[in-house]
């Protein structure tokens, strides 16, 4: 699934913030402690030097019991094998509090009236611990908060940044070149932005200007062929009207009059597309499509007796269309005509008239079309020599017309067109 720009940004800022939270989270709460404790470390030594500077020189050993009751982070401990100073952590039960107490400890080797003794410092790191989480709480506090800041004001600011691009966007998806409307690009103060809203400008500056070019080009030739065509094909019917003319000569006079017959239908054809191109069919009224379809009946039905073709209605509801109405019966009578056309011998046909949509259902070949190109100019969708390749192009640019859209199924080895309105 595509992604928009934006939350490409946003999601890579997002996953930078996670990450750095659960980098520097851990490790500023191993930092905190580290020099937590090494002051708690600095303290207890400063309490030994002042015990040893002060206290220890006037110390005898009968007050040692007394010494030890009115200290009470403080005491001299009977000696055991300590050579030098050791700092551990102790725990010891709060009766009080009824839970056990966490302590930093100093134990230091000295000396009373030539007798060795151990020193013994420490302190409760309990409450300096709820200090040091509540620190570490509210630094986490602190960094959610900047990092949930930082992603609003980066959201807010890249959809402000980024709304040139997306004015731009938009005009070119509205943009089609047979309306003849170029997009109007809002000034940015971004310079790229400009730069991209003068190059897209230039470019359909060319590309309508080349557009324009061949949409004349078609249209006049088609034009200017038309008598050409007419006189061509008056002097081939009059050649075949002629009694001394070879049986050989009448088949080759013959086939030359359907290739001319043919070729007449595709100027035609091409005309037609360059009117609409043109806009020459804006006259619109308001009809009904189950009346019209009814009227162009009569003359499908005897093509599709022929070729034995069962023609069936299902005529739900009935559709007011507001249109060109010579476009839209040709639009019909061209889906029509592709359906007898290309049908089976014995097969069948369906006109189905529902909420806003005429789907014309048909057997014939079976295999599906390829979408991509069944709409396309000159493109056939099989071998026959009636079609020319503009039927349904022609379909197609009358639906885009009137703004209606066009559809191609192929269910169950039957071929469907379906036009919503």
């Amino acid at each position: 699934m595509n992604k928009k720009l934006l939350h490409k940004t946003q999601r890579a800022y997002l996953v930078f913030s996670i990450l750095l939270f659960v980098i520097v989270a851990p490790l500023f709460y191993v930092l905190s402690n580290k020099f937590y404790i090494d002051e708690v470390n600095e303290r207890l030594m400063l309490q030994k030097s002042d015990f040893v500077q002060n206290s220890l020189s006037k110390l005898k050993i009968e007050d040692i019991s007394l010494w030890n009751n009115f200290n009470y982070a403080v005491e001299i401990l009977e000696p055991y094998n300590l050579k030098k100073d050791t700092l551990f952590y102790s725990t010891s039960f709060n009766k009080i509090e009824q839970e056990n107490d966490r302590f930093r400890v100093l134990n230091s080797p000295i000396t009373i009236e030539g007798k060795p003794y151990v020193f013994s410092a420490k302190v409760n790191l309990i409450e300096s611990e709820d200090f040091l989480l509540s620190i570490i709480l509210l630094f986490v506090c602190l960094i959610l908060l900047l990092m949930l800041g930082l992603f609003i004001i980066t959201k807010k600011l890249s959809q402000r940044l980024w709304r040139p691009f997306y004015e731009t966007l938009h005009q070119i998806e509205n943009f089609d070149i047979d309306r003849h409307q170029k997009p109007h690009f809002t000034n940015s103060d971004t310079e790229e932005f400009n730069r991209l809203n003068k190059s897209i400008n230039d470019l359909i500056k060319r590309n309508l200007a080349i557009y324009n070019n061949q949409r004349e080009f078609v249209e006049n030739a088609a034009h200017e062929l038309q008598t050409p065509i007419a006189i061509f094909k008056a002097k081939v019917d009059t050649l075949i009207q002629r009694s001394d003319i070879t049986e050989g000569q009448s088949e080759l006079l013959s086939s030359l009059n359907a290739t001319i017959s043919r070729l007449k239908r595709v100027n035609k054809n091409l005309l037609l597309l360059s009117k609409i191109d043109t806009e020459q069919y804006n006259d619109t009224e308001t009809f009904s499509l189950q009346q019209l379809i009814e009227k162009q009946l009569g003359f499908f039905l005897e093509q599709a007796e022929q070729k034995n073709i069962t023609v069936t209605t299902t005529f739900q509801k009935d559709i007011l269309v507001h249109a060109n109405y010579g476009l839209t019966e040709l639009l019909v009578s061209n889906l029509l005509l592709n359906a007898v056309r290309h049908n089976l011998k014995t097969g069948t046909i369906n006109i189905a008239i529902s909420h806003k949509t005429l789907e014309i259902t048909n057997t014939g070949n079976p295999l599906g079309l390829k979408e991509e190109d069944l709409f396309n100019r000159f493109s056939k969708s099989s071998n026959s020599e009636q079609g020319n390749g503009l039927g349904l192009a022609i379909v197609k640019k009358i639906a885009d017309h009137n703004t209606w859209t066009i559809s191609y199924t192929f269910v169950a080895n039957k071929h469907s067109f379906l036009v919503t309105f």
